[in-house]
C-alpha cells in the first residue's frame, strides 16, 4: 500500500515537473527572432497603403472638412500608430495564451453583432444603407464588430480544432458545431447587410475546417454545391424571380448600359475607366483625375482603381506581387510552425488577408459583382487596418516558435 501512494507521488511529481519544463521551452521558443521577410512585407504594405490613401482621399477630404485635405489621412495615421504597436506586442506575446480567450472572443463578437442590429440602438451607426459599426456619430470612436467576429472565428475555431485531429472526422464534433458557429454568425450579418464580410468569415471557418481534417469527400461536394448555388442565385436574378441583389449583377453585366449608368453602374464604370486610364506606367502619383468626386468610395473599396490610374498596370503588379510574397510567405510559416495551433491560427489569418485582397481586386476590375469589400492596408478604415496588423502581430508570434533548422 505504501509503496502504492510512493509510486502515484512519484507519478504526480514526474508530471508536474514535465509540465514546468513543457511551459519553460515553450517561454524559451517565443524568445526567438520573428520572421524577418514576413515582417518587411507587413511594413511595406502599411507604408505604401499611407500613401496611397492621402494620394487618393486627398480631393474628397479638401470637399468635406473645409480644406483639410490631410483629414483622412491623418485619422488613418493614428491607427496604423496603434495598429504597428498592436502587432509588435502581440508579437512578442506567446501565442499559447490566445487558446483560453477564444471562446470569450467569440462570444462577445456575437455579442456586439447583436447589439448593431437592435432596432433603436443609439450608438448603431447606418452608413450606405447599412448598419456596421458602433459608436458616436460624427467623431473617429466607432469601429465594426464584424472585423473582431473575423478573429475571433480564426482563434477559437485553430484552438478546438487543434484538440480534435480524430474527432473532427465525425458529424457531431467535427462538423456540426462549427457550422452552427458559422450559420449564426453569416445570419446576424446579413442582417447589417454585409455580405463580403459573411463570404470571408464563412469561407475561412471552412478552410480551417478542411485543415483541421474533415472528411475528404466533403470538400468536392462543398465546392460543388457553393457552385451550383452561386449559378442558381445568377439564373433566378436574371429571370425576374429573385429581385436581392438584382442591380449588382446587371450593373456587374454591363455598367455601362445607358438605363443604369448614372445610378447603381456609375461605381464599377468610373472603376473602369480610372484603370484605362492608367495605361501601362500610370498618370503618376497624386496626379490621378477619377479621385476627384468622379469615383465614389475612392479611399475605401475602390482604392485599387486609383492605384492603377497613378501608378499603372506596372504599379498595380508590383503591389499584387508584394501581396502574393506576403500571403506565401505566411502559409509557408504554417507549414514550419511549431504545433498544430500555430499552423492553422496563420492558416486561418492568411486565408482572411488573401481572399479579402482576391475579392476587393475582382470587384474593382469587374471580374465578380459588387460586394463593398476593402482592401487590406490600403482602404482606409481605422478598424480594419487595426485588426489586420494585429492578425500579422500573431503570424509574427508563431514564427518566433518554428524550430530551429538542423544543421547538417
Amino acid at each position: 500500500m505504501a509503496r502504492t501512494k510512493s509510486k502515484k507521488r512519484l507519478v504526480g511529481t514526474w508530471s508536474t515537473q514535465q509540465r514546468r519544463e513543457a511551459m519553460e521551452q515553450s517561454r524559451e521558443a517565443a524568445r526567438g527572432p520573428v520572421d524577418l521577410p514576413f515582417l518587411l512585407l507587413t511594413l511595406l504594405l502599411t507604408a505604401m497603403g499611407m500613401v496611397m490613401v492621402l494620394s487618393a482621399s486627398f480631393p474628397s477630404a479638401y470637399y468635406e472638412n473645409n480644406g483639410n485635405g490631410a483629414y483622412y489621412f491623418v485619422r488613418q495615421g493614428i491607427f496604423a500608430v496603434l495598429g504597428l504597436a498592436a502587432m509588435f506586442g502581440l508579437s512578442k506575446m506567446n501565442y499559447q495564451r490566445l487558446r483560453g480567450v477564444g471562446r470569450l472572443l467569440l462570444w462577445g463578437s456575437i455579442l456586439l453583432l447583436v447589439l448593431v442590429i437592435v432596432p433603436g440602438n443609439p450608438i448603431a451607426i447606418t452608413e450606405n444603407n447599412a448598419t456596421r459599426w458602433l459608436g458616436i456619430r460624427g467623431t473617429f470612436l466607432r469601429f465594426q464588430p464584424s472585423e473582431l467576429a473575423k478573429m475571433a472565428v480564426v482563434i477559437y475555431f485553430s484552438a478546438t480544432i487543434s484538440k480534435k485531429r480524430e474527432k473532427m472526422q465525425t458529424w457531431s464534433q467535427g462538423i456540426w458545431p462549427y457550422v452552427l458557429i458559422l450559420g449564426v454568425i453569416a445570419l446576424l450579418m446579413m442582417r447589417e447587410p454585409h455580405l463580403s464580410g459573411t463570404i470571408l468569415i464563412v469561407c475561412t471557418g471552412i478552410v480551417l475546417m478542411i485543415v483541421g481534417g474533415i472528411k475528404g469527400w466533403l470538400i468536392p461536394l462543398g465546392i460543388g454545391g457553393v457552385g451550383l448555388v452561386g449559378t442558381l442565385y445568377v439564373i433566378l436574378v436574371q429571370k425576374g424571380i429573385l429581385h436581392y441583389g438584382e442591380n449588382r449583377i446587371n450593373t456587374w453585366r454591363d455598367p455601362f448600359n445607358a438605363e443604369w449608368y448614372r445610378g447603381d453602374g456609375w461605381q464599377i464604370a468610373q472603376c473602369l475607366i480610372a484603370i484605362g486610364s492608367g495605361g501601362l506606367l500610370g498618370v503618376g502619383l497624386g496626379k490621378g483625375r477619377q479621385k476627384f468626386l468622379y469615383l465614389p468610395e475612392e479611399h475605401n473599396d475602390c482604392i485599387f482603381a486609383v492605384i492603377c490610374e497613378e501608378l499603372g498596370l506596372v504599379g498595380a503588379c508590383v503591389i499584387m506581387l508584394v501581396f502574393a510574397l506576403l500571403i506565401l510567405r505566411g502559409f509557408w510559416i504554417a507549414l514550419h510552425a511549431r504545433d498544430r495551433f500555430g499552423a492553422l491560427l496563420v492558416v486561418g489569418f492568411m486565408t482572411l488577408t488573401g481572399l479579402q485582397t482576391f475579392l476587393n481586386i475582382a470587384v474593382v476590375t469587374g471580374l465578380v459583382p459588387a460586394t463593398g469589400i476593402s482592401l487590406p492596408f490600403f482602404s482606409y478604415g481605422g478598424t480594419a487596418l487595426l485588426c489586420q496588423l494585429a492578425e500579422m502581430g500573431i503570424v509574427l508570434s508563431v514564427s518566433r516558435q518554428m524550430p530551429a533548422p538542423e544543421n547538417g
